[in-house]
Order: structure tokens, then C-alpha cells, then sequence
């Protein structure tokens, strides 16, 4: 079989420069000449170098962050499951031998099918690239919220890198809040989950591909979601709080509250909600609302918590208020 440069020098001898880039079709090393994709359009063919090809150009200087992609597992050549396992850089950006060959004859390059400037294939046909073989990890991903709100790949995730920061937990994060704006805010406020710490990730309650649960959660309810960290809070009770078994969101904002403990409001507001105030001495804040005159300090620090200490459930024979 003839090489690729064989083939161009054959060419130039014989004037015949078109009849060289339909050589370069023609020996393409996966034998994808003039497939036809999905819309109907003929596609060009596959180099016959692979990623040499690619790199003699994007291997300068320039390109040098195009480069870390050795480094991570996608560019691991034993393991035939990865791009590099078989057409390396085209397996993801589609077949580039218009876009190479041409450059060999000066003449204007064609963008690159997939990824990149001026691609012209569509988000949704990238996601597909994508998911040719990430499908089995990500079977929600169809009519997922995401998906739905025309979320591509690689809004999220990063190819071209040692590690890809989305599945860090340390600066998952980042990629995550650019989108989310409102949950960045709640964040960053005085009192949250260490997510902006880097110890732990959105990933940890959320699933981004896509669920069945609310606001994609890992668990099938909010409750299950929280208690697989706060175990110590599931239960079951002799005496029980009722907001507590029925939605942890009742008092707690997940994402971050200026409320200690992440309280929707501080008490005794937040328990006036649900609870009348009328007849008990939980109204009091100064000396005169207080009975006889005299403030207590546990009730003007504590409030409510200052004898209800086990409000999320209790287990003692005599805790019927959750006192003890």
C-alpha cells in the first residue's frame, strides 16, 4: 500500500492535485473513505498518520496545553476503550483528512468536525460523540434536566488536561457555579457545607447526568439525601419532631444560610411558624416580657433550644418535648 507522502509526490509529478487528496481517502488507515453521516452530508476521510498528523502542526509552543492530554486517560494507547486505542484525535474530532490534507497543498483548511472553532456539527451531535462510549455510565442522561436545557459535554467537562476539574472534588465546584449562580451565593454564606473549602463536591447530593429524583438528588427523597452524612439524625424516635421526618428543607437551607445551622431563620422565629407563641415564654427578649420581671439567660441566648435541646427527635422515656 501506498503512503500518504508517496501519493502526494506522485500527484505533484502528474499535475493532479485533486486526484492526491482522493488518494488520501482512499488509504485512509480505517478504511472510512466518504461515510455519510446522520444529516446525509459525505464525510471526509480519516489521515492516515493519526495524531501525527494533528501534531505537526498543533504541537508548538502554542498548543502546549493541547498536549497534557497524554497525561490523562484518554490518551492511554494499550487500552483500546480510549480515543487513542484507535483513531486518536479523530475519534473524538471526527475524520480530519480534508482538514490536514489540504494544508499540504496551501490551500484554506476546513474546520475540523467536532470540537473546535467553527465546527459545524451540533452541540447535539458532539454529545453523541461523547456518549458513544460513556452511554453506560450516563443512561439518565435523555431527558435529563441538563440535556433538556441544551447543557453540552464539554460545558461541564474538560478533555485536554491531566485531571478533568469537574471530577475534582476540590474545584468541581468552580465548573459547576458558573451556571448556578444563586447557589454560589448561598455558598459563600457565613454558615454551609464546606463545598467552598474544596471537602466536598455537588456531585455528593446531586447527580448531573440527570434522575428521577428532585433537583437530580443521588437519594430518591431530600431526607435520604441528608442522612447518609447525618445518620445520627435518621432515626426512627420514641418522640418525634414532625418537620424533621417529613423535609429536612423545612428548617435548614442546603446549599448555605446566615443562620447558624444553616436555619432558614433563627429561632424563635423559625419556630413560631409551626409553633403559638401565645402562653409560653419563648416571646420574651427583654426583662418586662418575661415572667416575674427577670430574664433568663439560657432562654435570651438559646431561645426555644435552651430547653428543647433534642429538637430533631428524642428517645427518652420522659422527652415527650423534647427536653432530654
Amino acid at each position: 500500500m501506498l503512503n500518504r507522502r508517496k501519493i502526494v509526490e506522485l500527484a505533484l509529478a502528474g499535475g493532479l492535485v485533486m486526484a492526491g487528496v482522493a488518494g488520501l481517502a482512499m488509504f485512509g488507515p480505517v478504511g472510512a473513505a466518504d461515510e455519510a453521516s446522520d444529516e446525509g452530508e459525505t464525510m471526509p476521510a480519516y489521515t492516515s498518520e493519526g495524531a501525527d498528523s494533528c501534531l505537526s502542526c498543533h504541537g508548538d509552543e502554542e498548543s502546549a496545553h493541547l498536549m497534557v492530554i497524554f497525561e490523562g486517560p484518554h490518551a492511554v494507547r494499550a487500552d483500546d476503550r480510549t480515543p487513542f486505542g484507535g483513531n486518536q484525535c479523530e475519534a473524538c474530532h471526527g475524520p480530519g483528512g480534508d482538514h490536514a490534507g489540504r494544508v499540504r497543498f496551501g490551500q484554506e483548511r476546513p474546520p475540523m468536525p467536532a470540537f473546535g472553532p467553527n465546527s459545524p456539527w451540533s452541540q447535539g451531535r458532539e454529545n453523541e460523540t461523547c456518549l458513544g462510549c460513556h452511554s453506560g455510565q450516563q443512561h439518565d442522561w435523555e431527558g435529563g434536566l441538563h440535556e433538556s436545557q441544551d447543557v453540552a459535554c464539554t460545558d461541564c467537562h474538560t478533555v485536554h488536561t491531566r485531571r478533568d476539574p469537574v471530577m475534582v472534588t476540590s474545584t468541581q465546584p468552580q465548573v459547576c457555579l458558573d451556571c448556578h449562580v444563586q447557589q454560589r451565593a448561598e455558598v459563600h454564606r457565613a454558615y454551609g457545607h464546606p463545598i467552598r473549602f474544596g471537602e466536598m463536591g455537588c456531585t455528593d447530593c446531586h447527580e448531573p447526568h440527570g434522575g428521577l429524583n428532585e433537583a437530580m438528588l443521588t437519594s430518591p427523597t431530600i431526607n435520604q439525601n441528608c442522612f447518609q452524612c447525618h445518620a445520627e439524625l435518621r432515626g426512627p424516635f420514641l418522640w418525634e419532631h414532625d418537620p424533621v421526618a417529613e423535609d429536612c428543607t423545612l428548617c435548614h437551607q442546603a446549599h448555605g444560610s446566615n443562620n447558624p445551622a444553616m436555619l432558614t431563620r433563627r429561632a424563635p422565629l423559625l419556630c413560631q411558624q409551626c409553633h403559638s407563641r401565645m402562653g409560653h415564654p419563648s416571646i420574651g427578649r427583654t426583662g418586662d416580657d418575661l415572667p416575674s420581671g427577670r430574664p433568663s439567660t439560657f432562654l435570651l441566648s438559646g431561645s426555644c433550644m435552651s430547653c428543647h435541646s433534642q429538637v430533631h427527635g428524642s428517645n427518652h422515656p420522659s422527652g415527650a418535648i423534647l427536653n432530654r
